[in-house]
């Protein structure tokens, strides 16, 4: 499993962003898990689950979001990708990363992936 870290509070994530309007969600996550993490591969169609988690955005207000997750089966990792040096990255078996993450729904669909 891959974790990193945010960019704001450092705190142990898995990569995700916003949707994009025109490109389907499964293709949005493997974009994302490229510019965060510098992963590519194949990304699974359909969701393995979802999990809830207030953001905090640039002006200290806070927005419930809910995140949809794909799974990406991870065929490669580029040496140079958009947000290198801005985050921190680590490969950790599932169980582990369960442990690390601070949303609770999170820490549930971790606990309970299976790839």
């Amino acid at each position: 499993m891959l974790l990193i870290t945010s960019r704001e509070t450092r705190r142990w994530v898995i990569p995700k962003g916003w949707p994009i309007k025109g490109v389907k969600s499964a293709k949005c996550a493997a974009r994302e898990a490229f510019e965060e993490a510098g992963v590519q591969g194949k990304v699974s169609k359909r969701p393995v689950g979802s999990y809830a988690y207030d953001k905090r955005l640039k002006n200290s207000r806070q927005q419930h979001v809910r995140v949809a997750v794909f799974g990406l089966q991870v065929e490669g990792e580029a040496d140079a990708y958009p947000e290198l040096g801005q985050r921190e990255k680590l490969w950790i078996p599932i169980a582990d990363a369960a442990r690390l993450v601070d949303e609770p729904e999170l820490m549930v669909l971790l606990a309970t992936f299976r790839p």
